[in-house]
């Protein structure tokens, strides 16, 4: 029997031990799309034998691992205060998640103590066990488009097993609004209420896969560098003078809010958005601004995004 690319899950559950599979199941299930895996990603050593005839010579796998790559829709839990199904792949991004009983669970970023997960994807009837998964993500957000999260992890290799999949118990992932006027609103980026088109923010972890002698096998965050672009509507120079404020020093706010029913709100914030050059672009007859930014945190540190569900 063939597999079908349709009847595919994941699931994913925080390590309490980096590493040990702590065996999600089907109530940890997320619902995804544009999933891509590269099941047994390795380096190719070759031996390069000096041999009396032509021909290849054997290759050996070095520091086997897995990558994944998925999205999840931009939506909270569906109750405020609940985190979202994806809370685990967040905190295996570097972030931290704070909650306030039936208000709100914010994602802040961290610089040690680093959660990892593990992460089951079922290939209908084949299962990928992805133990010690860390990773990164860029959220995007685009008028008439859904927004998404797009997550990126690297994982220990396991053997993959035939399992049947679990029966996924889908919760905690409500139902996400379009990126349009109404629903996505309290956009500011240095204090302007412009007309934003898209807005995207790449956390831009460094994330590196270390096997060494005498060591464990692991995935580890090494750094972070936030950045994106917002796109607008170019204003006058008299409503808001944006290439005075890529050549100026100083830093300006970032944020927007996404949704408007208690429960499935999420509020980006970048306090301290740095801007790079501004750039012309022609949408409909319309003169739009694309403007690059990067996030950076204070003196304080690991402020230098906020992610909150309310």
């Amino acid at each position: 029997m063939p597999l079908l690319s349709r009847k595919r899950l994941i699931l994913a559950k925080i390590e309490a031990t980096y590493g040990t599979d702590p065996t999600p199941t089907g109530a940890e299930a997320i619902l995804v799309r544009n999933l891509e895996i590269t099941p047994l990603e390795a380096e190719t050593v070759s031996r390069d034998l000096i041999r009396p005839y032509l021909g290849s010579s054997d290759q050996l796998l070095a520091q086997t691992r897995v990558s994944i790559n998925f999205e999840v829709e931009l939506a909270g839990s569906g109750t405020a205060g609940t985190a979202p199904a994806y809370s685990p792949l967040m905190k295996s991004c570097g972030l931290a998640e704070t909650t306030v009983a039936s208000t709100s669970v914010t994602y802040a970023p961290v610089s040690t103590s680093f959660s990892s997960s593990t992460i089951y994807f079922n290939n209908d009837g084949i299962l990928h066990k992805i133990t010690g998964a860390r990773g990164t993500f860029a959220l995007n957000g685009e008028v008439g488009q859904i927004p998404t999260i797009a997550f990126t992890f690297t994982g220990i290799y396991n053997a993959p097993t035939d399992t049947a999949a679990a029966t996924p118990t889908y919760s905690n992932q409500a139902t996400p609004g379009v990126f349009k006027q109404g629903t996505t609103t309290n956009f500011q980026l240095f204090s302007y209420a412009g007309a934003l088109q898209s807005i995207s923010f790449d956390l831009a972890n460094e994330i590196i896969y270390q096997e060494l002698v005498g060591g464990s096998k692991q995935v580890l965050l090494t750094n972070r560098s936030p950045n994106g672009t917002v796109v607008l509507e170019a204003p006058t120079i008299t409503a808001k003078d944006y290439f005075a404020a890529a050549i100026s020093t100083s830093t300006g706010n970032l944020t927007f809010q996404h949704g408007q029913t208690a429960g499935n709100i999420v509020t980006l914030t970048a306090s301290q958005a740095d801007l790079g050059g501004p750039t012309y672009m022609d949408q409909d007859g319309i003169q739009m601004l694309s403007i690059p930014y990067i996030a950076v945190p204070t003196s304080a540190g690991n402020n230098e995004l906020s992610l909150a569900y309310t």
